[in-house]
């Protein structure tokens, strides 16, 4: 057998761009590109690897390594994680930036690739500056950090550790079931260090979307309570779009007239205006999904993993014989909330359920789909009222999301994250695109929603990219709107200036407490008070088109002109801090103080008591 010698880092890197996916009917590399912060404890080893293949594989230079890690998130879920991003940090704070976005990816089940330097693995200069010290365990460094939030995580200490470790860690971003992020901690001298690899190892390898079958019994038991069901209901969830499960499920919803309602990670499963199209559902759902909910006795959760938004806290199925079937890849997932699983790919499993029904002539009742249409009806007069242009001194998230989505053509994609803004979204972002939503809201993370835009616009370049972000998650992370510039991805930016943490605010509120701490009038302050921040200049000393608007009418001007423009803008608009949509929603489990001098709390804990009741175990 024959063996090539190569240092450590040369020999991952020439590794990492062997893996190849089919897409489309032609092969893509599955690692298309590297994000990088270099310093001591990866510029000597992986920095030198990458400079002599940066044709190859591209390495690209972020500003801050959270955002990057971001970046590379977002692009893996515009992709429907058939491709995914390496980052690599020098060891110490450059590492730990990375720890959120680990958990953001982990969360959300999200493919991307760590690769942070480490001290010594020798430890003759111990301590090495940034380096952790544990006077109980010399083994322990910073990286440890994301054990709990990696998939899998490794440190290589000998050369001949990646040949074991390597196809481990590719598999996990590749597994339908397992996706996450993969964390290789490397310490700078083994980096450096030569070993013979045998070639063999570098051989290209294609990688295909696996799609697990299900089992016939539990196939079987899911027909029998679908085909008995009079008001049977769809979850859509995330899982949906990884599986390329949209067309799937648009036949299978038509052809047996069941209401679809769509989580967050599922939004866009189908069209806004299709006929089975119930809307989005939950604490920050449409009245017309949660109404259907609450009426369901057989709820089929595909590709979801039923997060507590999603079920309202375990209060939205209300039909004591309601009967939940959990279609999900992953068996953790299907079996939640005392699910019937249906363990299997969304793709193959909604074939499968078609196969069987077909036979029995089984279809919604008329009755429901009535049911159905009068709902959705009630409830788009409701998004057209909250999304309209008012006479207010200051507009609403809503009335914001009105103007920015009439802007959009139907292949635009909307970015955004944490805050108010995903609740909005949710309700009344009108998208005809599978892919024309992109939130982040299972770790519900402030900062990813400018780095992410990035990402999503790397992964669909020819598609307009708008990212939807409050003034607190820019405070929080901005600084990739110069790499964008930079590398030369487009984004419009709309900057809701609520002045604070507007929806904690709101939420401050509606528990009994005094707004306290959440926007800027409300925090502690020097003599000098609060200073006001001039969102434009700042987006425009990073090189954005920038400007601030005053009213609706000259935020659609500005979008029109950023339309036209050939790099990212940056629009900044005052917002009203108090003003929400109150339709649709549905109740969430926020424990209020069972004792307290303010009777606004004892009163709201009253009725969390009563709302707990609701709550199924």
């Amino acid at each position: 057998m024959a063996h090539v010698q190569l240092t450590v880092a040369q020999a991952l890197v020439r590794y990492l761009m062997a893996q190849q996916v089919e897409l489309d009917g032609q092969l893509q590399p599955l690692i298309p590109a590297v994000w990088a912060i270099f310093g001591h404890g990866n510029v000597a080893g992986l920095g030198e690897a990458l400079y002599q293949v940066r044709e190859q594989l591209p390495t690209l230079r972020a500003h801050n390594e959270q955002g990057m890690a971001h970046s590379a998130i977002a692009y893996a879920k515009a992709k429907d994680r058939q491709q995914c991003m390496a980052c690599t940090t020098s060891i110490g704070p450059g590492a730990t930036n990375m720890v959120t976005a680990a958990a953001l990816a982990h969360v959300n089940r999200l493919p991307v690739l760590f690769l942070p330097g480490d001290t010594f693995a020798n430890r003759l200069p111990d301590p090495v500056l940034q380096q952790l010290e544990d006077a109980s365990d010399p083994t322990i460094t910073v990286n440890d950090c994301f054990r709990p939030v990696s998939r899998y995580w490794d440190r290589i200490t000998h050369p001949a550790q990646l040949l074991s470790s390597l196809p481990r860690a590719i598999s996990v971003l590749t597994d339908p079931a397992d996706c996450g992020p993969v964390t290789l901690a490397l310490p700078q001298d083994v980096q450096a260090m030569a070993y013979e690899y045998p070639e063999q190892f570098f051989a290209p390898k294609v990688h295909y979307l696996r799609r697990p079958g299900l089992d016939s019994r539990q196939l079987d038991t899911a027909v029998e309570h679908l085909k008995r069901a009079e008001k049977p209901f769809i979850i859509a969830g995330g899982g949906v779009h990884y599986s390329l499960a949209r067309k799937q499920l648009k036949q299978f919803a038509e052809t047996y007239d069941i209401p679809v309602a769509e989580t967050q990670a599922g939004k866009g499963a189908l069209a806004w205006d299709h006929p089975c199209q119930a809307g989005s559902i939950g604490v920050t759902g449409s009245s017309a999904a949660n109404e259907l909910a609450a009426q369901a006795d057989v709820i089929l959760a595909v590709g979801t993993r039923l997060q507590d938004f999603t079920t309202a806290s375990r209060s939205l199925f209300a039909n004591p014989e309601a009967v939940m079937i959990g279609l999900n890849v992953s068996a953790f997932d299907a079996g939640k909330h005392n699910a019937l699983p249906l363990v299997g790919d969304a793709l193959t499993g909604l074939k499968a359920l078609h196969k069987k029904l077909k036979t029995t002539q089984w279809r919604a009742p008329l009755l429901w789909r009535a049911e159905l249409d009068t709902a959705v009806k009630m409830w788009q007069v409701a998004v057209a009222a909250a999304t309209a242009r008012a006479n207010n001194e200051l507009p609403s998230d809503a009335e914001v999301i009105g103007a920015v989505n009439r802007a959009a053509d139907d292949s635009a994609i909307v970015v955004c994250a944490a805050g108010g803004l995903p609740g909005e979204l949710h309700k009344l972002w009108r998208t005809q695109s599978g892919k024309g939503y992109h939130l982040e809201y299972g770790y519900s993370c402030m900062g990813y929603e400018i780095a992410g835009g990035l990402g999503v616009k790397m992964a669909q370049p020819d598609r307009d990219v708008y990212v939807m972000v409050g003034d607190g998650s820019y405070m929080m992370l901005n600084s990739e709107i110069a790499t964008s510039i930079m590398l030369g991805y487009k984004l419009t930016i709309v900057v809701l200036d609520n002045r604070g943490f507007a929806c904690i605010n709101r939420l401050q509120q509606a528990c009994g407490g005094a707004a306290f701490n959440n926007l800027l009038r409300d925090a502690k302050q020097g003599a000098d008070g609060v200073v006001p921040i001039d969102f434009a200049a700042h987006a425009a000393a990073m090189g954005a088109d920038a400007q601030h608007v005053s009213n609706l009418d000259e935020l659609g001007a500005a979008l029109v002109s950023a339309k036209q423009s050939a790099k990212t803008s940056v629009i900044v608009i005052d917002t009203d801090p108090s003003v929400t949509t109150q339709h649709g929603g549905a109740w969430w489990d926020v424990p209020v103080a069972e004792v307290s001098e303010r009777t606004e709390v004892l009163v709201a804990h009253s009725h969390y008591i009563a709302a707990k009741q609701k709550q199924q175990s």
